[in-house]
């Protein structure tokens, strides 16, 4: 039996409100040769339940016996995957049925390229969605582009790991997900995977990423989290000014996470790390900003974000 041409990765823990949703999703999908691997990080809930009503000989389940957090799953994901093609969607997203559809036209408009990906979109309470994308993308006939990573992530990122479709050579090249970070994974893996690669992109939302809870978009909370080591990758910014940008973006979004929970120590950590020419002046500004002024800018795009304003306050 021939091997599927996608292989679909979904993670699962304690989801047991939104699985058969994002299962029923991907099955739903127009280009239908893949296979599904749920892979449960010891649910304690009902989730695996509802899984096993869902009858199709495509979805396998992989169960952890211990609890190992999202980068193990996805790990263990593409370990058991059996296509070169790694697509992941997270256990309360969802994707439009042409999804792996524009995947695969994405795959064969771009046979060099590696990383493939669709403009997605962020659907928040009150039926709210907000498109993410790109500004001043030039207008293509077929909507595909072929963009270099990090000049156009210098702000909420254009992918998330439910928009996403990876060759598994990818993984064997640039390493796996860093199981030993707990904020900020895609970040960690992106800045590996990309220094090397092209985003094959196609400009039109084809996923939804849920937001179900108001501190998923939280700025403070890093306590006993885990975020990527920033200067374990400098080494690879010495020639990249690109990846150096990138680098000292994240360093300052972490520093504004760190002030505003109030751990001056991981701030200052943060900020030493930084070169200022690599930041705008607006970015500049909110890097030493007191932190009742963070607050108020939190509480104010929190308030627009639920009136379908999407503002940054990158």
């Amino acid at each position: 039996m021939k091997n599927p041409f996608f292989s679909v990765i979904i993670p699962l823990y304690n989801k047991e409100n939104h699985i058969q949703a994002t299962l029923q999703s991907v099955l739903a999908q127009t280009f239908t040769d893949f296979e599904v691997i749920i892979v449960d990080d010891v649910s304690t809930d009902n989730s695996l339940n509802l899984v096993g009503q869902v009858k199709d000989e495509r979805i396998q389940i992989i169960n952890h016996p211990v609890n190992k957090g999202l980068s193990a799953s996805r790990n263990t994901g593409i370990t058991y995957a059996k296509a070169d093609m790694i697509a992941f969607l997270d256990a309360d997203d969802l994707w439009k049925p042409r999804f792996l559809e524009r995947i695969s036209f994405l795959i064969d408009a771009y046979p060099d390229a590696s990383i493939f990906a669709t403009q997605y979109e962020e659907f928040h309470q009150r039926n709210i969605t907000v498109p993410i994308k790109i500004d001043r993308l030039p207008v293509t006939e077929n909507k595909t582009y072929l963009l270099d990573f990090f000049p156009v992530n210098m702000g909420k990122l254009i992918v998330s790991f439910s928009s996403i479709c990876i060759r598994r050579e990818v993984f064997e090249k640039s390493g796996m997900f860093n199981e030993e970070v707990t904020f900020a994974e895609d970040v960690d893996f992106y800045i590996r995977a990309f220094s090397n690669n092209q985003l094959a992109y196609y400009n039109e939302s084809l996923a939804i990423y849920m937001i179900y809870d108001s501190q998923q978009m939280s700025l403070a909370g890093l306590e006993n989290r885990v975020i990527p080591d920033f200067d374990s990758y400098e080494y690879m910014a010495q020639n990249r000014p690109d990846i150096k940008r990138f680098l000292d973006f994240y360093r300052y979004v972490m520093a504004k996470h760190y002030k505003l929970s109030g751990d001056s120590v991981n701030y200052s950590k943060m900020l030493r790390g930084i070169r200022l020419d690599s930041l705008n002046y607006k970015q500049r500004i909110l890097l030493y900003a007191p932190i009742y002024i963070l607050k108020l800018i939190k509480r104010l795009k929190g308030a627009l974000m639920k009136k379908g304003i999407n503002p940054t306050s990158y």
